[in-house]
């Protein structure tokens, strides 16, 4: 650790390298533990979950940003999805 600290005072350039790479590893994980613990469709053990997708509230938005989306059932898909279970 000394050693870092001697090596950033010779080499001044390197310091905004660092705080750059320091901040996008920042973003990066929080971005990442962001959608895994509030996206309903991440998931971590897919054995308890088979298929996430299936308890997704269509009407919900699950983009970033949504622009005028209107969500409607397709009747013939409903169907098919009462068959199947």
């Amino acid at each position: 650790m000394v050693g870092f600290f001697q090596m950033l005072r010779k080499k001044k350039e390197l310091i905004p390298l660092i705080g750059f790479m320091a901040f996008a590893a920042t973003g990066a994980t929080s971005a990442a533990l962001y959608f895994l613990f509030t996206k309903p469709d991440v998931i971590l053990n897919k054995t308890k979950n088979p298929e996430p997708w299936e308890r997704l509230d269509p009407s919900k938005p699950q983009k970033l940003i949504t622009i005028n989306q209107q969500w409607k059932p397709v009747e013939e898909l409903e169907y098919v999805k009462s068959l199947t279970k």
